[in-house]
């Protein structure tokens, strides 16, 4: 099962091409967009429907019903798309690849979605490190706007403004009322749901958050039409995927894929095989650092899409597929996964604020053997505190990768616990993150 390359839609993802705009319209960008326009909302929203796109960004909701979501009568305040381009979660690196190579089936892609949520006007938030892909971005819209194919008066007749704004670089803005916040101007805390951007977003209008890939790949889908990406990938689970692999493999890259690949496929055909052979292999974390890590007899061979991994307690999120041989030492690894959420909590919800730091300090001296094995049990609980019981994810984020490492290594830990303990005067098994 391998993606054929005529069903590829990124096809200039590693830029050996142009990104720019006469380049883009020969890969096939901007090709009957005004067609598209002129079969009106209703069409493009059950095209999308049909097509069975899940939400790229992690959360896998489907994008069409997302679209359907807002209002159908505007009541006087203006309709909003906001483009969530702040790829901040470790591990993940495909959106700057659209932005910097691809950037225009992101602007046109912007267009279709905001004709079909009546909005007049797109912001895409990037990532504040992304300075790059800010730049290459800017331009493409600049040559959209020149071309007339965005603007007040532009060629497709429908009035709609694109503003790329620029964040400062803090992982909670991925959340998106978070995002909304900075946008606003704010400091980036997460909103308290109900209400739901659809009703209350941007200023206190009707708004919906997409990921950059999810918008960037509509184009592709209404000029092929939903039936052809349905008929891509698992049932439930269809269409491309970008995948992000990295870690201890021979070749890491970003490849886009059939959605349902399995494990093996993809690490033997896009990234030169695992490191050191497939016995080598410890475990992965399939989502990005905030999914838990899947042991390696459960992974090997497992599809990759969103309920396959859902079923094995863990997720695909953004794709971002870790890859870990057995020379990690997996507690000192997710000790540093966990200082990261400690980092990037807002401070807003006492149980992630607390937690976050309550959890990375124990799991630091349980990397290295310094702590008592009921502490295992203690910390678990902990977990179980935090996740579900604050604003917005970042608590899930924090507790779910500790989650699946005693869920999978409680042995690991046991073991150096006892080494320590056997040995007190020795020196700590390892240093704990910084």
């Amino acid at each position: 099962m391998a993606l054929a390359d005529k069903d590829r839609i990124f096809t200039n993802l590693y830029g050996f091409h142009s990104p720019g705009l006469e380049a883009a319209r020969r890969r096939g960008a901007w090709d009957g967009t005004k067609f598209f326009l002129d079969k009106g909302v209703d069409w493009i929203i059950e095209e999308m429907k049909s097509s069975g796109l899940r939400g790229r960004g992690g959360a896998g909701f489907p994008t069409g019903l997302k679209w359907s979501f807002m209002p159908k009568q505007s009541d006087g305040r203006p309709h909003y798309l906001v483009v969530n381009a702040d790829e901040s979660e470790p591990g993940t690196c495909k959106d700057r690849e659209i932005m910097r190579h691809d950037p225009h089936l992101l602007i046109e892609g912007c267009l279709i979605a905001s004709f079909a949520m009546r909005a007049h006007a797109c912001y895409i938030y990037v990532r504040g490190e992304y300075i790059a892909e800010r730049q290459a971005l800017q331009r493409a819209v600049d040559e959209a706007y020149e071309a007339r194919l965005i603007g007040k008066d532009n060629v497709h007749g429908y009035p709609f403004d694109l503003y790329v704004h620029h964040g400062a670089g803090a992982y909670i803005c991925g959340e998106e009322t978070a995002l909304l916040e900075s946008l606003e101007g704010k400091k980036g805390m997460p909103r308290l749901k109900p209400p739901f951007p659809a009703n209350m977003g941007l200023y206190g209008c009707p708004t919906t958050v997409n990921n950059v890939e999810s918008i960037a790949v509509a184009g592709t889908i209404l000029r092929r039409g939903g039936a052809w990406f349905a008929g891509l990938g698992t049932k439930n689970n269809t269409g491309t995927k970008l995948f992000c692999v990295s870690g201890h493999v021979n070749k890491p890259c970003n490849v886009e894929e059939e959605m349902g690949i399995t494990f093996r496929e993809l690490i033997d055909r896009h990234c030169g095989g695992m490191r050191g052979g497939w016995d080598n292999l410890l475990c992965s974390i399939p989502g990005g650092s905030s999914v838990p890590l899947v042991p390696a007899e459960q992974i090997i061979d497992a599809p990759m899409d969103f309920d396959t991994l859902r079923n094995l307690k863990s997720g695909l999120g953004t794709a971002a597929v870790i890859v870990l041989d057995k020379s990690t030492d997996i507690v000192r690894a997710i000790a540093r996964i966990s200082y990261f959420y400690k980092h990037e909590s807002c401070g807003q919800c006492t149980p992630c604020r607390e937690g976050t730091g309550w959890m990375w300090r124990v799991l630091s001296r349980m990397a290295e053997g310094r702590a008592q094995k009921r502490e295992i049990d203690m910390l678990l609980e902990v977990t179980t505190q935090i996740e579900g019981h604050t604003i917005c994810a970042l608590g899930d984020a924090a507790a779910w990768p500790i989650q699946g490492l005693i869920r999978h290594f409680r042995g690991e830990i046991e073991k150096r616990i006892d080494l320590y303990s056997n040995n007190p005067h020795s020196e700590p098994v390892l240093m704990a993150a910084e």
